[in-house]
């Protein structure tokens, strides 16, 4: 009996084990979307995949991703609830309420009537508060004042290839197009212009076009 018991902890803990190392990455996404902070959602869940642990036996061939993110969402409303709203992340300005259900509806695919029995509220107002999460992010995306993060990736977004919109609405502003190589000082030219396209000496400065040499004055030879 004894053997027995300990080959089925063996068993349990490889396909426990196996699962995490799957699963484990998009779990600890969804958990930093909630808290806001990596360290926050590596203790939400750590706690929940020991509560998933101890209940595997009891899976009965249920999805063990289901019983750990339900895991990861009770645990989370039990203490963000409670305390005042989380700040940080994509998800900065939205209630902890708002945060989980625009979690398991948009992240996680549950549906409103999953979400709300899990949660214990009426499906219309799940609905009703997705939307409501939904818009503010929306809003605070089209004025410019979204969270750090979504600034930052804006930021990284633009490159390059992808100039700053300085001039009139509706006309990009020029670039500069590299034509030379690294080691022959970086020569360039403008879209449309005259400048050279050899290296950098033969133009003097950059932009400005060769100066015109002037005609010899009286008495003097020429070149």
């Amino acid at each position: 009996m004894r053997e027995r018991w300990e080959e089925q902890d063996r068993r349990r803990a490889r396909e426990f084990d196996a699962f995490v190392a799957g699963a484990a990455g998009r779990l600890l996404h969804t958990a930093t979307l909630l808290t806001g902070d990596r360290a926050a959602a590596e203790r939400l869940l750590t706690a929940a995949l020991a509560r998933t642990y101890a209940g595997w036996d009891k899976l009965r061939g249920e999805d063990p991703y289901d019983l750990a993110r339900r895991e990861l969402a009770a645990r989370y409303a039990n203490t963000a609830w409670r305390r005042r709203r989380p700040r940080g992340g994509v998800l900065d300005g939205l209630t902890a309420q708002e945060r989980l259900i625009v979690v398991l509806r948009l992240r996680e695919d549950v549906s409103e009537e999953q979400a709300a029995a899990q949660l214990g509220l009426p499906a219309d107002r799940v609905r009703a508060t997705c939307l409501r999460a939904v818009s503010r992010l929306r809003s605070s995306s089209r004025t410019g004042l979204g969270t750090g993060a979504e600034r930052r990736a804006r930021g990284r977004r633009r490159t390059a290839d992808e100039p700053a919109d300085d001039g009139p609405p509706g006309r990009a502003a020029p670039r500069a197009v590299t034509t030379g190589s690294a080691g022959d000082g970086g020569a360039w030219r403008r879209p449309g212009g005259a400048g050279s396209t050899g290296s950098a000496g033969s133009t003097g400065s950059a932009g400005r076009a060769p100066t015109r040499p002037r005609p010899p004055a009286a008495g003097e030879s020429g070149p």
